[in-house]
């Protein structure tokens, strides 16, 4: 998967479309019991973007009097289809290549201006 934490990405798809955020998370989906447990799904993987696909959560008093209760708002995880990388250098949303170099070591880059993402 090419989005990592802390990446800045545009919604390209859905209810919040256009709308800009940072990667918080990254949620590599799993295959569920049987043959396959523990191999990773790619279908299934899914960012949580901050400020986006905000949900309302109904959380009640728990014994422990420092959980917060009530009705609480926070960000669902998106589908990782849903968003592109916004590049720091040219500030345009990109799909990403990859560049390898004479250590045998890769880096991402930017399809639009063809500058490393990562720095």
């Amino acid at each position: 998967m090419d989005i990592r934490k802390g990446d800045k990405v545009v919604v390209i798809a859905g209810d919040d479309l256009g709308a800009e955020g940072e990667v918080h998370s990254v949620v590599r989906a799993k295959w569920g019991k049987g043959r396959r447990s523990g191999e990773l799904n790619p279908q299934d993987d899914r960012v949580i973007v901050a400020g986006v696909n905000l949900v309302k959560k109904h959380q009640r008093r728990t014994g422990d009097v420092r959980t917060q209760f009530g009705i609480i708002e926070r960000e669902a995880p998106i589908h990782v289809s849903n968003v592109m990388l916004v590049c720091p250098r040219c500030s345009k949303p990109t799909r990403l290549g990859h560049r390898e170099h004479a250590d045998g070591s890769r880096s991402r880059i930017c399809k639009k201006c063809g500058e490393p993402v990562d720095e």
